[in-house]
This record gives C-alpha cells, structure tokens and sequence, in this order.
C-alpha cells in the first residue's frame, strides 16, 4: 500500500513539473502574465519576458522588461488578471477609434499599454519608447549607488524585508517630521500674502481658517516628497501596494480637508462683503453656500475614494448619475424648491426683514432656506411657504418702497366754521412740512368732504422711514402735534352721534359752541407751530 501511494506521488510530481507555463501573446491578459511571470525570482527568465516588448531585441529588450517590472513594483502597481480581458480582439472602447489596446493602469501609468500587431501583443513601442524616462523618475540616479554601499549585515532580512529598509524608513519619517514645522511657517505666509493681494483685508476668522488650512496643504506636500522616495527603498511590491494605497487614501482625505477649509475662508470672505452691503439677502446666502459647497466637496471626496479601492470612475459616474435621477423623481418637491430658492436669490424679490404680501401671508421675512422661506406675521405666528410656491407668487414687498404712505381722514364737528377749517387744515400741512420724517414736497392735506358724522379733512403723507416700528413712532408725534393743534385752535373731533336741533322753541337758544374765529388768534397760534 505504501508503495503504491509513493507511486502516485512520484507521477503527480512530474505530471506537474512537466506543466511549465509557455510564453503566450495571443491576448491581453496572456502577455501581461508572460512579462510578469518569468520575471519572478522562482520563474526568473528575462529572455521569455523580453518577448513581451515590441521594437526591441537581446539585451536590450530584457533590460526594458525589467526596467518595466521594477517600475510597477516601485509605484505599488500590483495587477490584478481577473479584470485583465482575454479575448484575443479585445478593443478599447473609450478610444475615438476602437484601436486593439489595453492600458494596464489609465488613471496611475497612463503611457504603459499593450497593443495587437499582428496576431500578438505587446507593449507597445510607444511604451517601451518611454520606460527609461519613467524608470529615471521613479529610482534617481543615487538610488542604485545608495543601495551598493550597504554594507552585508544591512541586508539581512526581517520579515522579506532589508535591515537598510527599515532604517531607510524610518529616516524618510525623521526628515518629514522636520520639515512639517519648516513648511507649516512658510506655507502660512504664503497663503496670508495671498489672501492680501486678493482682498487687500483680513479678520480674525480669515486668518483662524488659514492657520487650519495650512496643516493638510503642508501633509500634500510631505505626502508628494514620501511617495517620491519611497521607490528608492526597493521594498516588495505588497509593501508599496499597502503604502501607496493608504497614502492616496491620506491624500483624497487632505484634499477633501483642504476644499473644506477654502470654503470656510470663501464663506468668510463672502460674509465679510454681505455685511458690508444694504440688502440682508446676502446674509442669508452665506449658510446656504457653505452647506451646499460643502455637500459638493464631501460627495465629489466620497467618490474619489470609491475609484481608490478599484471601482472604475465611470462606473461611479454612472451610478451617482442613476442614483441622483432616481432622488430626483423620488424627490420631486424637493428639486422644485431648490429651483424656488436658485430663482429667488437670482431674482431677489425681497431681502431679509423686508415686509412682503404674498397670497394670504402678510408679515416680515426672517429666513431664506434650501427648502422654504419663514414669514413672521405681526402676531408673531411664523409661515413657512415653500420656496417652489413663493417663486411663483405675486409678491407685494412693502419693503422695497421708496416711502411709507400713510393716509386717514380727521373727521371735525360739523358746527366748525370754515374760518377755523381752514386754519386748523393749514396747521396741519405747517406740522407735516416740519417734521422730520415726513416728506415737505409731497403730502395731501385737504377738505375732502362731508361724512355721516363729521366733515372730513385728509390727510395723504408719505414717511420716510421704511422701517414698520419706526414708521409707528413717526404716526404718534405726527399725530400728538395735530391733537396739539385742534386743541389750541378749539376744533373739536368728531364721532357718531346723533343731536337735536332746537330753534323755535320759546326761551332757547340755538346750537352755537362759541368757537373762537378772531384772525389776529388763528394766525397767533398757526405762527407758534415748531
């Protein structure tokens, strides 16, 4: 029995042995495995690999492939087959003219692809045209001399990787360390200097938001200088795979940190202007913005990171494209009352405390949102009306008036003779020329007819103060004057009543009140109004 399982022991280790893999060029996939392959320390066969490179021969040609293997391993560039094609005729689609190519890496190594000629694959001579210039990118001319005065015991394995790797390391830490606190001064002058130059101010918020920008803008430019030596370790190419990736995660983390922070500085900028202008509109746009720009760096950082961990970008495009329309229509109102919030802040038909009519709300805007605009009503009840229904309303903005009409009647006695009416109406236009906050060259103060009760003087006056509190204390000194006046001229004001006139009757007296209509008084007392 133990011979007989030793017998088939011995036929599967050569049936395996004999299984070699041949240098295969028919299709994408086949030939990017052939340069890869027996470029590997247990497959090692740079002459099977130089198959691979189109335009070259001998020496010559293996050096490229080799020069084209450390280069994916130096960028952490690890293929993955499974999504390699296969097919023989495979065609890029994405190119204007469907050319038989296939790019290893579009968004990393775009320059590096392999194309049909013939009935085989290569890399293409345009490819192979360009390693020595990516290779000399990727490993400076002192990385090759460093690595040769190592001495023995430096390269000494822990773990697949060399002593000298570690330290090399830890001094690419070391270095960037200094020069976090180096950068960090100099970067910060420079953005105040460029702040200045744009604005030609500053504040304490601008620069509190400046300091905070300069931290993730001085880690992108320590992240750019570790990615740019980290090659020059010659570290696996797992280990560059794990480093690269966490660092372009750090980087799309410190972008999404930066556009963060220049939206806060914007919005500083921007609210800085809006108070500085008359209308609150502007005001209330600030919140608006920084949500919404906010929203737009947080999602455009989101996919970013998707395409990191290997989903295409169209793809991300694509779903974020079938996903938003789906919202949309999920979503409809919604949509239409940002368009509603877009097309008031486009149109600007009222301005924050503006008092505005509009359908059956009357009252004073406080707030402008994404979703609906707030109306407080005299009895401090608050509307909300949704922006969609507001941009189409008929609005009556009392706000934007030029003046505050003001328009009554006085009734008087229907006794009071027209000496005193005249008198007493001429007072009146005195008070309303010289006062303050009503408008001398534009009032009305005229015998306008004869009422149930009273004859009635109007009284048309425009106030030139727009605010609805102030317009109220502007009626109660204009109206205290007039009281002050009927009460030295003796007009009395009327009300609803009803009186019996007695003429005939023996012994009495008709209705005479005794007014007081001597010229030389009326004029006195006309003369004396401040």
């Amino acid at each position: 029995m133990k011979k007989i399982s030793l017998f088939f022991l011995l036929l599967s280790t050569v049936i395996f042995a004999q299984t070699k893999v041949k240098v295969d060029l028919s299709n994408p996939n086949s030939a990017i495995y052939t340069h890869i392959y027996f470029l590997q320390s247990d497959s090692y066969d740079p002459s099977k690999a130089a198959t691979t490179i189109a335009g070259f021969e001998g020496e010559e040609a293996e050096n490229l492939a080799i020069k084209l293997k450390k280069i994916l391993d130096g960028k952490g560039l690890m293929i993955d087959f499974t999504k390699v094609p296969t097919d023989s005729m495979y065609a890029d689609s994405t190119l204007f003219n469907n050319a038989h190519k296939y790019v290893l890496f579009p968004n990393q190594l775009p320059e590096i692809y392999v194309e049909k000629t013939g009935d085989n694959w290569y890399f293409s001579l345009e490819s192979t045209s360009k390693i020595n210039e990516l290779y000399n990118k990727t490993y400076p001319w002192h990385t090759e001399k460093l690595k040769k005065m190592i001495p023995e015991f430096g390269h000494h394995k822990i773990l697949n990787i060399e002593v000298w790797q570690y330290v090399g390391f830890l001094l690419l830490i070391l270095i960037s360390v200094v020069l976090f606190y180096v950068l960090r001064k100099i970067v910060f002058y420079i953005l105040q200097k460029i702040q200045y130059l744009i604005i030609h101010k500053t504040s304490v918020n601008i620069k509190l938001a400046l300091k905070k920008l300069t931290r993730p803008i001085v880690l992108l430019l320590l992240i750019a200088f570790i990615k740019l030596l980290i090659p020059s370790l010659f570290l696996p190419l797992n280990v560059n795979t794990v480093l690269f990736l966490t660092l372009n995660i750090m980087v799309t983390v410190f972008w999404i940190y930066v556009f963060l922070k220049l939206v806060q500085v914007v919005m500083s900028i921007y609210a800085d202007f809006a108070e500085s202008t008359h209308g609150k509109l502007d005001d209330q746009l600030v919140p608006i913005l920084d949500n919404f720009l906010t929203g737009i760096v947080i999602f455009l950082g989101f996919l970013k990171l998707l395409t990191l961990f290997g989903i295409e970008p169209v793809t991300v495009i694509a779903g974020a494209s079938i996903g938003g329309l789906a919202v949309a229509l999920a979503s409809q109102d919604t949509v239409k009352n940002l368009i509603g919030t877009v097309m008031i802040f486009i149109d600007k038909p009222f301005h924050i405390g503006d008092w505005i009519e509009a359908g059956t709300v009357i009252g004073t805007v406080e707030t402008v949102g994404f979703r609906s605009t707030t109306v407080r009503a005299a009895d401090t009840s608050v509307f909300q009306i949704p922006n969609s229904a507001l941009s189409e309303m008929v609005v009556n903005n009392k706000g934007l008036r030029a003046f505050r009409r003001y328009q009554t009647n006085l009734g008087i006695r229907y006794d009071t003779p027209p000496e005193l009416i005249n008198a007493f109406a001429q007072g009146v236009r005195k008070i309303i020329d010289l006062h303050p906050e009503t408008r001398s060259d534009a009032f009305n103060v005229e015998f306008s007819g004869f009422g149930d009760s009273a004859l009635l003087i109007l009284l048309n006056v425009y106030f030139v103060q727009l605010d609805w509190n102030l317009e109220q204390s502007s009626k109660h000194s204009l109206h205290i004057k007039i009281l002050e006046l009927a009460k030295e001229l003796g007009v009395e004001f009327a009300f609803p009543s009803s009186t019996i006139m007695i003429e005939q009757f023996p012994e009495k007296k008709g209705s005479g009140n005794g007014y007081n209509i001597e010229e030389e008084r009326l004029q006195q007392i006309l003369g004396a109004i401040k």
